[in-house]
């Protein structure tokens, strides 16, 4: 034995094409990153999600610059460019096994919705993506119960990695974001300020 203590810190990951990016977003991110004892949250904007190609997103340098305003001036928050800088499709458990070369000494915390962990098992190679997760943290949705020993059926080792994270139950979504600002309905104090500037001057989800 060298008597080295190894010392090891949490990273959270939190992935999304936030499109928009809303404070829905930073109130799991938040609870998250004080619940689950989290050193640093790394926003994963995903360019194009393998799953979402029969619905147009917005072009990425517009979701980036609205997420970077969103995140500006909190040194616990950082935007990853692990997905933007190489070539898609763009899975999590490559994701995963990416961060965790660049951060070897991490523990890497996954972040998602209740709604997220119900369709686990259908994501592409769903179980090399547990097997990449020192932990998965679980925000509730309204409405979705979770039954937790179904899907360790499913994929084994998933539930001693869940941690639930309690937080206001928010029904703020992206996709009704857009539907809002499209429509010519208020929506203003659903973001940040400063990513409600950025809509109205770019016109934007218009």
């Amino acid at each position: 034995m060298n008597g080295r203590i190894e010392i090891k810190y949490a990273l959270g990951v939190f992935g999304g094409t936030f499109d928009p990016p809303h404070i829905g977003h930073l109130i799991l991110a938040a609870e998250a990153f004080y619940q689950l004892g989290l050193k640093k949250i790394l926003w994963v904007l995903t360019p194009q999600p393998p799953h979402k190609h029969e619905r147009k997103i917005s072009p990425l340098d517009e979701r980036y610059t609205m997420l970077d305003s969103m995140l500006a001036g909190d040194p616990f928050f950082e935007i990853s460019r692990v997905d933007i800088d190489r070539e898609p499709p763009h899975f999590a458990f490559e994701t995963m096994r990416i961060l965790h070369r660049k951060y070897p000494d991490a523990d890497l915390v996954y972040l998602m919705g209740s709604d997220s962990l119900l369709d686990l098992p259908t994501w592409r190679q769903s179980r090399s993506f547990v097997e990449a997760c020192d932990a998965i943290g679980v925000m509730s949705r309204p409405g979705r119960s979770v039954d937790l020993n179904i899907l360790d059926s499913k994929l084994p080792g998933l539930c001693s990695r869940v941690r639930f994270i309690q937080a206001p139950l928010l029904e703020i979504s992206s996709s009704q974001l857009r539907e809002r600002i499209s429509n010519n309905q208020p929506f203003r104090y659903f973001v940040p300020p400063p990513v409600y500037q950025l809509i109205i001057d770019r016109n934007l989800y218009c």
